[in-house]
């Protein structure tokens, strides 16, 4: 339960989310300040006293990158003004694609990102559906990564679809589709794909059959939606009944809205992480704010949060 040791806060662009997360959480967001100046640069002062508090520090860190920087400044304000613990609460986790060396001369971003929210001062991150799982070992500090599929999967089973298959975009994503077939005792697919450069796809095929199949594709984000765009219109095209597609983070840039609009797609999935920039009827948004909550109170009471796990 919230107490008066604990206090939350949003950065600006994640206030939207912040206001639902405090709502499930039982305790209004916190007074805070963020000064820009007229080039830019950013300043963050808190309203109220944390300190001795444990602070929930609610920010995604999708583009610009101003929204990474205001965290760590949030973080760094906070530690300096003598809170306990500090939490950075990113539902979304950018830079979260560059997990590897995936070609010579090229940086790991989501170390660095690690790095740097760690040396601002950050004792727990909280976040939910990274690109990879191996990016929780990144971090020195504990790191509690929330599933989507607590989320999507009472939603998808409201739908009362008959003969579901599930869909993996890419050999990568396979365990993440697999959970969601077992839930539905289901059987899955691949979708094998090759790219030359990033957001573009060269070749697409299908691993398995798709025939009168209501089929669901499952990732963690989606950006472009050209890939899951075009697999839309192969897996209709080998005869499925339909095709949905249940993505975590909506980064949808670029011509995102149009593809989606121009698809085959029946509908589209997707959590509020990271605030829609455009409309489209196809597009169906579930919140996280109760999963976050539900995590931060466990935090709070130390009682494990592996009961928020379907």
């Amino acid at each position: 339960m919230p107490t008066s040791n604990n206090q939350l806060f949003a950065g600006r662009e994640s206030e939207y989310l912040g206001n639902k997360i405090a709502e499930h959480y039982g305790k209004p967001l916190g007074s805070m300040k963020t000064q820009q100046f007229s080039d830019g640069e950013i300043a963050t002062y808190y309203e109220e006293s944390v300190r001795g508090k444990t602070v929930f520090l609610i920010q995604s860190t999708f583009p610009p990158a101003d929204n990474l920087m205001e965290l760590c400044l949030m973080i760094d304000a906070a530690k300096r003004a003598s809170a306990y613990k500090c939490v950075a609460v990113i539902p979304y986790f950018g830079y979260a694609r560059q997990d590897r060396k995936d070609k010579p001369r090229v940086a790991i971003g989501a170390k660095l990102v690690a790095n740097i929210l760690t040396a601002a001062g950050a004792d727990r991150v909280v976040t939910c559906d990274l690109h990879a799982g191996q990016i929780q070992g990144f971090f020195d500090i504990p790191v509690d990564h929330l599933n989507g599929s607590a989320i999507f999967i009472p939603y998808l089973k409201s739908l009362g679809l008959e003969d579901v298959l599930f869909a993996s975009p890419d050999v990568g994503g396979v365990k993440r589709t697999r959970s969601f077939a077992q839930h539905f005792n289901s059987a899955m697919v691949v979708i094998d794909k090759h790219r030359e450069k990033a957001n573009e796809v060269a070749e697409m095929r299908i691993i398995g059959d798709v025939e009168g199949k209501n089929v669901i594709m499952v990732d963690d984000l989606v950006d472009t939606a050209g890939t899951i765009c075009k697999a839309a219109g192969i897996i209709m095209d080998k005869g499925a009944k339909s095709v949905r597609a249940v993505i975590t983070h909506p980064v949808l840039s670029g011509k995102a809205y149009e593809n989606i609009n121009n698809s085959a797609l029946t509908e589209l999935v997707v959590t509020d992480t990271i605030p829609l920039k455009g409309e489209s009827d196809k597009i169906k948004v579930l919140s996280v704010a109760d999963l976050f909550a539900k995590t931060m109170t466990s935090i709070t009471s130390n009682e494990s949060i592996s009961k928020l796990f379907i």
